[in-house]
């Protein structure tokens, strides 16, 4: 009876990855119909007209702008809901894990290293968390990825002018998604300066990233004058410092343990001049002497994080989510350290990374879980409409405090059907912005006055009022309005005040 392989060799390999990427996607999708409010953004600007979005984009979210218009879309296609809203950064992600499955087997020519790669990488919580969002880091992070196997393509044909396009191109859409993509530019650069390719492949290159860069220019300029959005973003703190420093270590581990296995009695010291391989040889494997995983993978954990954090001591606007591509590296050199541990072992190689990557999905259940729950986001757009449903009475009025909680009527109005907005100047979509405009301080004062009951929604926690008109609006309740009843939920908080006297 003939052996079945658990894992075929060669082209096979990214499937696994894919497929496993998909399900754990598709695992727990909708999180108890929940909506946090980044996700309520791409909402809102889904559902507007093309006029419309593009109103809209320039005042705000310009960033933002192609992934809103192809959100647009996918709403258009497939109607709206909350997988619609996520399905394509599922995707995403699948088809990046299929790309660093590529990659690991291009960089190795051994097809373990591919597989342990494409399979850590879905594992990855920060992976997990953005493919089930309704943002465009899944989408950046999937270009991110061909943009580096591209990148390892054109230097294995570095006198080949159709891969070093299609280079700048996959840079120029993951760049044109969020423009802090460009920072993978950076970690490609560090790789040229550890494998130390001729002049003019490096030339090449920095006319490709240069394409890229001019191409993204105008979303950069038009994006400057936004940068009030990012005003929220605190400088890294010592947790953040923490865990990057932690990711580096870890990563370091995994290069060494990886190098150390390439240099063993199959590798160098024994005359053949290659590392040892498991599983069929890639066919194409780069050419470039000083090519391996850890040049590659190494300065894209560790160059593009580092340089976003050295720019937030001008501005603060150091997020995970804008160098998640960072993680691509992470998995290459886990992949890398996997291929070392079934060398070592002289196990079965396909069924020990199979084995081991069983046991890193038990073990990261509980993270696996918390973050499909609905308590995994920040806020929840849509319990708190139902219970202002639950609460509001005829004849009440509503507030937001800050008016960014607006968001929550816009993406579930039936819950607020019959309040009046007591602040609301201009809307939405007359205003050209995502929440709206609100009147001055001294009118929502006398229009609060008017109202016998109202309900304000607002964020969990302490009571904030960092603008004139939530000061005002503050100011009145605190004076002539009684608290009578309170709800806090998945991170904001619904209160119902009556005017003093009746």
């Amino acid at each position: 009876m003939p052996r079945v392989k658990l894992v075929p060799a060669g082209a096979a390999v990214p499937v696994c990855p894919a497929v496993f990427g998909l399900l754990l996607g598709l695992w727990g999708l909708t999180h108890d119909t929940s909506m946090w409010r980044d996700e309520a953004a791409t909402w809102q600007a889904a559902h507007r007209s093309v006029p419309e979005l593009c109103r809209l984009l320039e005042h705000a979210d310009v960033v933002h702008g192609l992934y809103y218009l192809f959100m647009h879309g996918v709403f258009a296609l497939f109607g709206d809901s909350l997988v619609a809203l996520r399905l394509p950064s599922v995707l995403a992600m699948s088809g990046a894990a299929a790309l660093v499955a590529v990659l690991g087997t291009r960089l190795t020519g051994g097809t373990v290293t591919g597989l342990a790669a494409g399979l850590a990488f879905c594992l990855l919580p920060a992976v997990q968390e953005y493919a089930q969002e309704g943002r465009p880091y899944a989408l950046v992070m999937a270009f991110s990825a061909l943009s580096c196997l591209l990148f390892v393509r054109a230097l294995d044909r570095p006198g080949a002018a159709g891969r070093w396009t299609a280079y700048g191109a996959a840079v120029l859409l993951a760049a044109l998604l969020n423009w802090f993509a460009l920072l993978v530019l950076t970690a490609h650069a560090g790789t040229l300066a550890l494998v130390r390719p001729p002049r003019a492949t490096v030339l090449r290159w920095a006319a490709a990233s240069g394409a890229a860069v001019a191409g993204t220019l105008p979303l950069i300029a038009a994006s400057a004058g936004q940068t009030a959005q990012v005003d929220w973003i605190r400088p890294a703190g010592p947790g953040t410092l923490l865990v990057l420093l932690l990711t580096f270590a870890g990563g370091a581990v995994c290069a060494r343990t990886a190098t150390k296995a390439a240099r063993g009695p199959a590798g160098p010291a024994s005359g053949t001049g290659r590392p040892p391989t498991l599983g069929r040889p890639h066919p194409h494997r780069p050419r470039l002497p000083h090519l391996s995983l850890s040049r590659l993978a190494l300065p894209l954990l560790v160059l593009p994080p580092l340089v976003l954090l050295a720019g937030s001591l001008l501005r603060p606007v150091y997020l995970t989510r804008y160098v998640l591509f960072g993680h691509l590296g992470l998995a290459l050199l886990i992949g890398g350290a996997c291929h070392a541990l079934t060398h070592r072992l002289r196990t079965p190689p396909h069924r020990t990374v199979a084995a081991v990557a069983g046991l890193a999905f038990l073990g990261l259940l509980p993270v696996q879980l918390s973050l499909r729950g609905a308590d995994g986001r920040i806020d929840d757009v849509l319990v708190t409409a139902a219970h202002v449903a639950a609460v509001s009475e005829p004849g009440d009025a509503v507030l937001y405090i800050p008016s960014a909680r607006r968001d929550t009527a816009l993406v579930s109005p039936t819950g607020f059907t019959g309040l009046r907005d007591l602040a609301l100047a201009r809307g939405p979509l007359e205003s050209g912005t995502l929440n709206g405009v609100e009147a001055g301080p001294e009118r929502i004062a006398g229009a609060m006055l008017s109202a016998r009951r109202i309900v304000v929604v607002s964020d969990a926690g302490p009571p904030t009022a960092p603008t004139a008109r939530d000061r005002a609006k503050r100011r009145v309740l605190e004076d002539r309005f009684v608290r009578r009843a309170q709800t806090t939920a998945r991170g904001r908080t619904v209160t119902v005040y009556e005017r003093r006297g009746g």
